[in-house]
């Protein structure tokens, strides 16, 4: 008897297709080890794009915790902006500037000619700078802070205008 059982039907044709196992055929183990460097390849290089996709996701939340906190700088300064930049703000500092409510304007037009008839501002609304309390400015507060030699004391935020008029500063910086 062979070695190999008669085969019938389908299984019959079936073996005819594939070849039979014969001396010279190639060793399974360079196959097997090609499967298994492979394998241990792909596995090495999901680890490492994982790694890099975790790297990644912690500079995104970095990032967004930066884009937050500029976003909320951003948005304060704005808030100051807008506060200086309201009309009673506006008012209020122009006043402390020694600036008067003008009167009726004047326009001219594009060949020459004046339109409107201009007054002075009233008299009413020029008075002495002196006779008005001076309000300091944020900007000018802390100037006053830094420059105090007692820092512990705040800042008085309004002060009486002396009759003088103001003098110019005479402070001097260093290396000039």
């Amino acid at each position: 008897m062979s070695s190999r059982p008669e085969l019938r039907g389908r299984a019959a044709r079936l073996a005819r297709l594939i070849p039979a196992a014969s001396p010279g055929q190639a060793a399974r183990t360079p196959f097997v080890l090609l499967v298994v460097l492979l394998l241990g390849g792909g596995l090495i290089g999901l680890l490492v794009l994982n790694s890099a996709l975790s790297e990644g996701s912690f500079k995104l939340d970095d990032l967004q915790k930066e884009t937050k906190s500029l976003t909320d700088e951003q948005q304060a300064l704005q808030r100051d902006i807008d506060a200086y930049s309201a009309p009673d703000a506006l008012q209020r500092r122009a006043r402390e500037l020694g600036m008067v409510p003008g009167g009726d304007p004047a326009f001219l037009g594009s060949d020459g000619t004046v339109k409107g008839v201009p007054s002075p501002a009233p008299a009413a609304a020029r008075q002495d700078p002196a006779s008005t309390p001076l309000v300091l400015a944020p900007e000018a507060l802390t100037t006053l802070v830094s420059s105090s030699p007692t820092a512990s004391a705040p800042a008085p935020t309004t002060a009486a205008a002396t009759p003088s008029t103001p003098q110019p500063s005479t402070t001097t910086t260093p290396g000039r």
